[in-house]
């Protein structure tokens, strides 16, 4: 498997037509820089899909999911990014609210 050190989410939606060279550019304006072994996480604007580019070092792994019913849980405003554990992030994917994850594996109420 894929090796991720740091998970980044990205609170601006994007096009989701996006392919390897756009969601590149897009890690690098958004994030500052591309790091190898760290996943960034767009939506579109209607959080019903979502990618993810992870960056190993040699190449580029991109990977998208779609909700048939309902929307991601997303981060509305605030930074133009967020970093997430990797509970909050299996919670983001499964399309549960990934904000009352803390670091520290302790449910909270926000």
């Amino acid at each position: 498997m894929i090796r991720i050190d740091a998970i980044w989410l990205a609170t601006e939606p994007i096009d989701m037509r996006i392919g390897f060279d756009t969601a590149f550019g897009k890690v690098v304006q958004v994030f500052g820089a591309v790091r190898p072994h760290h996943a960034y996480l767009f939506a579109n604007k209607p959080s019903t899909r979502i990618k993810v580019l992870v960056y190993d070092g040699f190449g580029i792994w991109l990977a998208s999911r779609r909700l048939n019913k309902g929307r991601f849980v997303w981060a509305d405003s605030g930074p133009l990014s967020i970093t997430l554990n990797a509970d909050q992030l299996q919670a983001l994917v499964t399309g549960l609210p990934w904000q009352t994850r803390t670091h520290d594996h302790h449910i909270t109420v926000l």
